[in-house]
């Protein structure tokens, strides 16, 4: 039995890393200690989804969860997941209109957003291209917080572009740090020929 101990890691990082053992690993059993009720949903949520039966006890402020796998509903699931089904053609993009995620508090809305871009890197597909504009150019140029991510992402062919406008406008055009600039007439073309615009 595989045993990973992510009790003191907050989601999304229990999913991402349990997701990978299950890939790594397939048909073996897991133990995963998580720190709190949100782990052990996702987790087990997770198991399901891929064909793993998933059992939960407290352990301290945590949970340990056993997931033992159904092999052949597992080969199903797996394949399903790493090969998603195209909803339709064109490109997937994904728009950062700000360099936080969803309305409340900003502080924990730029943790959800460095979350998100980080979790792209364990999709597949992954985007063909990530617009940032307005603040979310904060994103890609110096100081962001999530610049390993957004370089890892471009080395995998993923098109980081920032708006070139919003960067002259913040005054951070010789800040960018990765990917490159674009201009307006670009980013309506490709939201208007894409086959999905994701955001975030």
């Amino acid at each position: 039995m595989i045993k990973l101990d992510y009790s003191q890691h907050q989601c999304p990082f229990p999913v991402v890393e349990t997701r990978k053992q299950i890939l790594a690993h397939p048909g073996q059993s897991l133990e995963v200690l998580v720190g709190d009720q949100s782990g052990k949903d996702n987790v087990s949520r997770l198991a399901a989804k891929m064909g793993y039966q998933a059992s939960a006890e407290a352990v301290g402020n945590g949970f340990r969860l056993i997931l033992t796998s159904d092999e052949g509903e597992q080969k199903e699931t797996t394949q399903s997941e790493t090969t998603p089904a195209t909803a339709s053609s064109g490109k997937t993009v994904i728009y950062c209109g700000s360099d936080r995620m969803g309305d409340g508090d900003d502080e924990f809305g730029r943790v959800l957003m460095i979350n998100f871009l980080t979790t792209l890197l364990e999709m597949d597909p992954l985007p063909d291209i990530i617009l940032f504009v307005n603040s979310g150019i904060d994103l890609t140029t110096e100081g962001s917080d999530v610049l390993e991510a957004l370089q890892t992402l471009d080395s995998r062919g993923v098109d980081i572009a920032s708006c070139g406008l919003c960067l002259d406008f913040y005054q951070k055009k010789e800040k960018l740090q990765v990917g490159r600039t674009t201009n307006m007439f670009e980013m309506a073309e490709v939201q208007c020929q894409a086959g999905r615009v994701v955001s975030p």
